[in-house]
Parts: C-alpha cells; sequence; structure tokens
C-alpha cells in the first residue's frame, strides 16, 4: 500500500502512468472515416439501446419497451432496460433500473429473480448466458443509478462487479469487486468472461472462478461498452464516448471537478457524453468554426460514433466511424447477423444497419 502511495505521488508529480493525460491517437485500424454516418438511413427511434438476438429475430430496447427490428415483436417492462442477453434454447434476461434481472420465455412468460441478491442487479450494464442455467451479469456501480454513469466517471468510482447467477435456483455470487464500471461482457473460446472496463479504458479476463487473469486491450481511445461476437471469430466492441485531453486533465483536477459538479449543470459539464449540440450554452466542439466574425480555436468534441472489430486475439482490425460534426454518437451496442452489423446510436436516435460481409483486411 506504501509502495503504490509513493509510486502515485511520483506520478503526479512527473505527469505520467495514471496522472498522465495524454490519449491515443486514431490510427491504424481506428482511422477516423465516415463508415458509420454516410450509412443509409435507419431506423428512427428514440435512445435505442441492448441489440441482442432472440429466437431469429433481433430486438432492442428503447426506454422501457422492447422491440424488433421486423415490428413483429413490441411488449413493455416496468423500469428502463440496461441490458439484455439471449441463450441458444430461447431464454431472455431483461435487466431494468426498478426490478432488476427477470428471464423472458418463448410462451411470453416473465419470472422475477426473487433472491435478496437481485437488489443489486438494479444498475446492471451488460449480461452474457453460459448456457441455459448460468448468466454472468455486470454491475456497473454499487453507488451510481445507470442514467449517473458521468458522475460515476467523474467521481472515480470503483464499484463495479461481475456476477454469476445460477438461474435454477437464483442464487447470485459476486465473483469480482472493485471494477470501474464494467459495461460489457462475452464469453472467450475458453469459457472465461471478456468484460470491458469502461474507466480503466481497456479490456480484462476474468475466469469463472472470479479471477482477474490480465488485460486483453488497454489504453483505448474511448470508453469501451459492450461487446458481441463477430461472424470471423473475433469481437465487435462499441465506444460509447470518446477521451479527450480535456477531460483526462479534468479527471485529475479534483478541487475543479468537484466545484463544476456542485455550481453547473450536469448537461454542461467538461466530461464525455452520448450526444452533444442540443443546447445554446454547450462550448463549441470542432475545429475552424466562426461564431460572430471569430474563428475559434480547435477544442475537443464530448461525444462520437464509434465500432470497432477485434480479431480473436483483440487486435482491431477495423472502424467504423460518426466523426464530430456526425450524428450518430452514443454508439452502445452491435450485433452482427448474415453480414449486416446492426449497430444503436443512443446517443442520434437511430438504429444502423452496415455491411460487414468483406472479411476484414
Amino acid at each position: 500500500m506504501r509502495s503504490e502511495a509513493i509510486q502515485g505521488f511520483i506520478d503526479r508529480l512527473l505527469g505520467r502512468g495514471q496522472a498522465a493525460v495524454t490519449v491515443p491517437p486514431l490510427d491504424g485500424a481506428l482511422k477516423p472515416n465516415n463508415v458509420l454516418e454516410e450509412a443509409a438511413a435507419g431506423l428512427a427511434v428514440t435512445a435505442p439501446d441492448n441489440l441482442v438476438e432472440w429466437s431469429g429475430r433481433l430486438l432492442f430496447s428503447s426506454g422501457s419497451r422492447i422491440h424488433s427490428t421486423d415490428g413483429r415483436t413490441r411488449f413493455d417492462v416496468r423500469g428502463a432496460v440496461t441490458a439484455m442477453a439471449s441463450s441458444p434454447g430461447g431464454l431472455l434476461a431483461v435487466a431494468t433500473d426498478a426490478e432488476g434481472i427477470s428471464i423472458k420465455r418463448l410462451d411470453g412468460s416473465l419470472t422475477r429473480l426473487t433472491r435478496p441478491e437481485a437488489s443489486a442487479f438494479d444498475c446492471t450494464t451488460a449480461m452474457v448466458f453460459a448456457g441455459e442455467r448460468t448468466l454472468f451479469a455486470c454491475v456497473g456501480s454499487a453507488e451510481n443509478p445507470i442514467d449517473r454513469w458521468t458522475h460515476d466517471l467523474l467521481e472515480g468510482g470503483r464499484t463495479g462487479s461481475l456476477w454469476r447467477i445460477d438461474l435454477d435456483s437464483g442464487d447470485a455470487t459476486s465473483l469480482t469487486t472493485g471494477l470501474a464500471f464494467p459495461n460489457g461482457v462475452v464469453l472467450a473460446a475458453d469459457g472465461d468472461c471478456i468484460v470491458s472496463e469502461s474507466w480503466q479504458k481497456r479490456l480484462i479476463k476474468i475466469s469463472t472462478t472470479g479471477a482477474v487473469s490480465g488485460q486483453v486491450i488497454e489504453d483505448l481511445p474511448g470508453y469501451p461498452g459492450r461487446l458481441s461476437h463477430s461472424a470471423r471469430g473475433g469481437y465487435w466492441l462499441s465506444v460509447f464516448a470518446p477521451r479527450s485531453q480535456l477531460i483526462e486533465f479534468v479527471l485529475r483536477e479534483a478541487a475543479y471537478r468537484r466545484a463544476m459538479m456542485s455550481e453547473v449543470d450536469p448537461a454542461l459539464w467538461i466530461a464525455p457524453a452520448l450526444s452533444t449540440g442540443k443546447s445554446v450554452l454547450e462550448p463549441m466542439q470542432g475545429g475552424a468554426l466562426k461564431q460572430m466574425g471569430l474563428l475559434k480555436p480547435w477544442a475537443p468534441t464530448q461525444s462520437y460514433g464509434l465500432v470497432v472489430e477485434l480479431n480473436a486475439a483483440f487486435v482491431p482490425v477495423r472502424s467504423m466511424h460518426s466523426r464530430a460534426g456526425g450524428k450518430r454518437h452514443g454508439i452502445t451496442s452491435a450485433v452482427e447477423r448474415a453480414g449486416t452489423l446492426w449497430v444503436t446510436s443512443k446517443g442520434g436516435d437511430e438504429l444502423v444497419a452496415l455491411d460487414v460481409s468483406d472479411k476484414a483486411e
């Protein structure tokens, strides 16, 4: 503990390690493009989220309502849907901020996990089935509800956890705690969980016993969200907001951050966002902008649209972007189906379909 404190002091003194404000560039397979922004018009829907394939249909949530992309399925649940997952046998796990996790079956029945531990799942961010009897669930924060994720970031939140739930008995076991807002989970080939730890900007591997065996990718240029499998044996990673040197600086200035959070409307905080440009009070974002006859200097964007394909070794191989001037921002989930990648732009209020049938180079 003492050595960690000394190392932290040295990092702050020299501006390195956890105290650095550098952000990795978007380069190589992450080089900016307009693929996401220039895709054909999608389905306009308010804050789409939580894409999942269930019983031959592609479902997504919007608030407390669950839809299918073909319009044949629609049902409501109590509370806003925060995460969904499906099993090969037809189980659908639905997490809401009002009732925790429930299991929906093909016959239409909906059963809530009524064990006492279920109250811990009000901030469930992502889930994945391991067969028909086990469900892994990420809880983003034990202190903040899911709609206060920005507060959790600025407060340095590390109260997230990964749980294993036995669906036969309803027993829930906490596998790993102290995570910095786990926000996506997928099963690797060996059965372990790959978890996106948003505030640490990385993906980590956690065994079914809860041991963190290491990070598979680190220092991402944005905040990672949900994960899904690709048709080429790799993964799709949704990046719901960008990093910037300005935000990294604010995260390291405790006095300024506390003053901002106590005195400024949360919508105007210097913080990542799912969308921007909805208020004239927001700071301008981008570069070479002329206002009132004056050329404004460049300013970093607080919202962005990005989905990344990773190969089986978690190396980025391609990406689709909606840049600062675009509208398809806040990508929270992506699912590939029959050569089409469906993407939820929660910030842009749109469900977008991208042709990804060509094998990534």
